[in-house]
């Protein structure tokens, strides 16, 4: 099954990644933030930080590459994501994200807030640590525009 992640809507990228049927080939940065978009609209911020771990982690055993999640590296872009989707409005897509922040698009966005030893630490990588570069963006309120769903 040949799948291109920009031309399926949210429901079905979210459902091939969650049945690990969306190649790894296809699954970059820009898609993380695509998943994190989706389920922070999809859920409550803790909720929506809950499943994309369990979704990573899941996607990541099916690909044979288990040690690939990092803990705080997800729950940083959980934030930083979260910031800009915030800023945006409720009704405003993924791609008027992208437009209004294009810095989610740049893996190096997180260096802005953590040093590259601190991210390479075991600590890090099993847990969620606090950045020691920069504060995160801080959480405010819960106006993502959710549809609805529940945990």
């Amino acid at each position: 099954m040949d799948l291109m992640p920009d031309l399926m809507s949210d429901d079905a990228f979210a459902t091939a990644f969650e049945s690990c049927e969306l190649p790894n080939q296809v699954f970059r940065h820009r898609e993380h933030v695509r998943l994190t978009f989706i389920y922070l609209r999809r859920y409550e911020f803790e909720g929506a930080g809950t499943r994309i771990a369990e979704a990573i982690r899941k996607y990541a055993l099916h690909n044979g590459a288990p040690q690939k999640y990092h803990e705080t590296i997800t729950r940083a872009w959980l934030r930083i994501v979260y910031a800009a989707a915030s800023s945006i409005g409720e009704g405003a897509s993924f791609e008027e994200m992208l437009e209004a922040h294009p810095d989610l698009l740049n893996k190096g966005t997180l260096a802005r807030y953590y040093s590259e030893e601190l991210l390479r630490s075991d600590a890090a990588r099993s847990s969620f640590v606090e950045a020691d570069r920069a504060a995160l963006p801080a959480l405010i309120g819960d106006s993502l525009g959710r549809r609805g769903r529940s945990k």
